[in-house]
C-alpha cells in the first residue's frame, strides 16, 4: 500500500467513454469463435439405398440443413453468426477419390452428383467446407474471415454387378 499524494480534488460528475477500452469484436475473434461451434455433421445420402449396381451411377446429397444461425456473447457484445455450407466434398471411398461441389446435391431425378463403381465394397463421407457472417449487437453484416470443416458420418454400401441368364419362355 502506498501512501496518497494528495487530496481528492472534485471534478463534477460526467460520461466517460471506455469504447477503447472494449472495443467490439474483430473479425479475427470472432473467427476462433466460430471454429469451435458445434456445426453439423452432414449425412451422405446415396441412391439407390442399400446395394447399387455396376453401370448404374450412385447418386449423391445431403438433406441435412446447410445453414445455421448462432448468438454468442463475446466480452459482453451480442454477436450473431450465420453459418453457410458453401462446399461439399464427396470422399467416394475408391481410387477415384472425392467429388467437390458447391450444392448439396439432390435425390433423383434432381441429382446433380453421382458416381460410377467397379463391384465392391465401399464407404463414402462427406465434409463440408463452412463459411459465416456476423453482426455484432445488430450492427450491419460482415464475413467472418476464414472457414471451417466438418466431416459427416461415413455410410458404407456394396455394388453389384448383374448378370443376364437367358431362359426358355416355354419352361
Amino acid at each position: 500500500m502506498g501512501t496518497p499524494f494528495g487530496g481528492w480534488i472534485p471534478e463534477g460528475s460526467a460520461c466517460i467513454d471506455v469504447t477503447e477500452l472494449n472495443p467490439p469484436p474483430s473479425g479475427a475473434e470472432v473467427f476462433s469463435y466460430f471454429q469451435r461451434l458445434p456445426l453439423p455433421q452432414l449425412m451422405t445420402r446415396h441412391q439407390p439405398p442399400g446395394d447399387g449396381l455396376t453401370g448404374l451411377p450412385v447418386i449423391f446429397y445431403t438433406d441435412s440443413p446447410t445453414t445455421q444461425s448462432f448468438t454468442v456473447d463475446i466480452r459482453g457484445f451480442t454477436v450473431v453468426i450465420d453459418a453457410t455450407a458453401e462446399q461439399f466434398t464427396w470422399h467416394t471411398g475408391d481410387a477415384t477419390g472425392q467429388i467437390t461441389t458447391t450444392d448439396p446435391g439432390a435425390p433423383y431425378p434432381d441429382h446433380s452428383i453421382e458416381h460410377s463403381y467397379r463391384s465392391g465394397t465401399y464407404t463414402a463421407s462427406l465434409t463440408v467446407t463452412w463459411g459465416a457472417t456476423f453482426t455484432v449487437d445488430g450492427g450491419a453484416a460482415a464475413d467472418v474471415p476464414g472457414t471451417t470443416t466438418t466431416e459427416g458420418p461415413p455410410v458404407t454400401f456394396a455394388v453389384l454387378q448383374a448378370r443376364t441368364v437367358l431362359t426358355n419362355p416355354y419352361d
